[in-house]
């Protein structure tokens, strides 16, 4: 469907009042037809009065409110409009007004949007600054180059910032590198030193744990054969107390002498 036919259908959908399309189209004695909340009394968005008869806002012809009709057929209409500018073309939904069917000519500066025609005279453009997209487009161009360009070179300037930072971050771990290796050389040195000296006492150690054993060790065996020479005197003693005279008197220089020598 083109464009022009699509103008044509729109016109005739749309709300004298509020320029938009038909919203529960009421139809009146002189054929015109509103949107329900346009046209009823009652209705708070409503331009008519609310006593005596009323007229047609577009041919001002006398009706009643009683005979506001329902318009079905408009109804279908607009939804089928509806249908064809929402459908699945692409390159339709691109240029062509979602809400009225219209090509977007037109730039709303207030509200940042591009709008056709029958946009800029509804209640929600009315009174705002509009202008041909082809005026803006150019403008906005020139901007987003501007912008395009300036972001570009902030771009190129963190780029190369990057780069020096991530060689300084080459550099600084290549000069730690040395220090690393001589502070590792020098403690394996002193480990080495530390290792030997350890080594030399404990050595050391060991030879006088061994000089101190032998020396206590001969000292017990000295306490052990006394001791055993103190026993057999004991015994020799025991026995001559409880002997003969004779046995008591045997070799009795011996005996004592052996007992003068006793002594640990």
């Amino acid at each position: 469907m083109t464009s022009p036919v699509l103008m044509d259908i729109r016109e005739e959908v749309t709300c004298p009042i509020c320029l938009e399309l038909l919203t529960e189209p009421l139809s009146i004695d002189c054929g015109h037809s509103f949107c329900q909340a346009c046209i009823t009394p009652n209705s708070r968005e409503s331009v008519i009065g609310q006593e005596g008869e009323r007229s047609c806002p577009v041919c001002q012809t006398s009706y009643q409110p009683g005979n506001l009709r329902p318009n079905r057929h408009l109804a279908n209409i607009v939804r089928r409009l509806r249908e064809v500018v929402l459908g699945p073309g692409k390159q339709l939904k691109a240029v062509l007004c979602a809400d009225h069917g219209e090509k977007l000519q037109l730039f709303c500066q207030e509200d940042g949007k591009v709008i056709c025609w029958l946009c800029e005279r509804s209640q929600e453009h009315r009174g705002h600054h509009t202008f041909l997209v082809e005026e803006v487009a150019q403008e906005y161009q020139e901007k987003f180059k501007e912008s395009l360009k300036k972001l570009k070179n902030e771009e190129q300037e963190a780029e190369t910032l990057t780069a020096f930072i991530r060689e300084k971050k080459t550099s600084w771990k290549n000069q730690m590198e040395p220090e690393r290796r001589r502070i590792q050389t020098e403690f394996n040195q002193l480990r080495n030193i530390l290792d030997r000296v350890e080594q030399r006492e404990l050595k050391k150690l060991e030879q006088e744990e061994k000089k101190g054993l032998r020396i206590i060790e001969e000292a017990e065996n000295d306490l052990v054969h006394q001791t055993q020479s103190l026993r057999e005197l004991i015994s020799d003693l025991e026995r001559r107390c409880q002997g003969s005279t004779m046995e008591l008197l045997q070799d009795v220089s011996d005996v004592t002498e052996r007992c003068s020598d006793s002594h640990l």
